[in-house]
């Protein structure tokens, strides 16, 4: 039997000899080709060995091919997502600890209806943050053929956050693999995580950190301090780096004003 060293560079030899799949049929075997790609790139020993580890998430592709709600009117969208109960919830968390908004939005620039309004429509303020294995979901989407280039750098990145301590093969997050209270993907997680509370870590699943890091995307994102973020206005564009879709865009716009107004 070859070792896992050995077996790595002969699948370096063709890092894509196998291809992406519609199915689970050829998810073993894509494993260690994926992984000397992985190498390549600077994982470590660690991000390797949680790669290895993973399994094919059936329930990850369910959910990749069934996201409905981004297809409904925003008015459906609204209702579906609890519009009132967030923008609600999102007025009593303001209320309660107006320093710690004040403070992210005078370090980054962004007011705290936007990020607050994130919070509740991602996870209802860190109430459900996900059931799914993280590292599972992720490498699952980089071998599915529907969307693996957008994948596969945040499959790299899920795998350098496990070398790193930040995550671990244990770790869950959502059916995509998103991370913590405002659902960040592996990727943006390395690149955009910022520890809040400083405690020395950049912990998503911590609301502190959490916070800060998504208002440290947005303003690296292009976030304009003292501009408006309606539809039509500078800001905007900014919340379509967070999702692409043009309902939830709207949705966080809307419920971002009535939570500042």
């Amino acid at each position: 039997m070859l070792s896992l060293a050995a077996s790595l560079a002969v699948a370096a030899t063709a890092a894509h000899a196998v291809p992406c799949s519609d199915t689970g049929g050829r998810y073993e075997e894509w494993k260690p080709a994926m992984a000397a790609e992985a190498a390549a790139a600077g994982v470590g020993g660690r991000g390797i060995a949680a790669l290895m580890g993973t399994s094919y998430s059936k329930a990850t592709i369910s959910a990749d091919r069934n996201q409905k709600s981004f297809k409904y009117s925003l008015d459906k969208f609204l209702q579906v997502r609890g519009a009132d109960t967030i923008v609600a919830q999102g007025r009593t968390r303001k209320k309660k600890n107006p320093d710690f908004y004040a403070s992210l939005e005078a370090q980054y620039g962004v007011p705290a209806g936007v990020i607050i309004a994130i919070h509740g429509m991602e996870t209802a303020f860190g109430g459900f943050m996900g059931d799914t294995n993280v590292v599972s979901a992720i490498a699952t989407l980089a071998y599915d053929c529907r969307r693996t280039d957008f994948f596969t750098p945040h499959l790299l990145a899920a795998l350098k956050l496990v070398d790193r301590g930040s995550i671990s093969t244990k770790s869950i997050g959502a059916k995509h693999g998103e991370l913590g209270h405002t659902q960040f993907l592996p990727g943006n997680a390395l690149t955009y995580g910022v520890d809040g509370n400083g405690d020395g870590v950049v912990d998503l699943n911590n609301v502190t950190d959490a916070l800060a890091s998504t208002a440290n995307y947005l303003r690296q994102k292009g976030w304009k301090p003292g501009k408006g973020y309606q539809e039509g206005e500078p800001n905007f564009a900014v919340i379509k780096e967070w999702n692409a879709a043009k309902v939830y865009q709207q949705a966080i716009a809307l419920m971002g004003a009535r939570i500042d107004g």
